[in-house]
This record gives structure tokens, C-alpha cells and sequence, in this order.
């Protein structure tokens, strides 16, 4: 995955581990419901929590950029 698709807004989340950085990402789709969010990340396990993360909660990991630390997430639409 190496294009990059327009975000609605963006998010550092540092050196954030798995833990909390799902935690705080699951906030932040919540409130763009399918939009894209794009995430910078240090954790080295980033890119393989997001992915997973995503497959678990239906969100889509649209695109990547693994050395520059970059994840866009679409946000899943919610139901009414």
C-alpha cells in the first residue's frame, strides 16, 4: 500500500503503544464515521497492530507508508 489518499484530518500518536493507540484511535474514528484519518506512528509494531486492528473492527487500513511512519484508516460507517 503506497498511495496516499486525501485525509480528513491527521493524528501523531507518537511513540503511543498498542494498547493506547487503538484505544485513542477507536475515539477518533468514532467521531468521522467514513472519512479517513491518517495516523503517524513510531511504535516498530504500528504498522502490524493497525492492520490487525482494522481487520478486527471493520475499519480499512486504505494505504501506508511504513518508513515515514504513516497509516491512513477509513473509518467504518456506523449503523443508525
Amino acid at each position: 500500500m503506497s498511495e496516499r489518499p486525501a485525509a480528513r484530518d491527521e493524528w501523531n500518536a507518537g511513540d503511543m503503544g498498542c494498547g493506547e493507540l487503538v484505544i485513542e484511535l477507536r475515539k477518533k474514528l468514532r467521531q468521522m464515521p467514513g472519512e479517513i484519518l491518517k495516523i503517524i506512528a513510531y511504535d516498530p509494531a504500528a504498522s502490524i497492530d493497525l492492520a490487525a486492528w482494522c481487520r478486527m473492527t471493520n475499519n480499512e487500513l486504505v494505504a501506508s507508508d511504513i518508513p515515514n511512519k504513516s497509516f491512513w484508516i477509513k473509518s467504518r460507517m456506523v449503523r443508525n
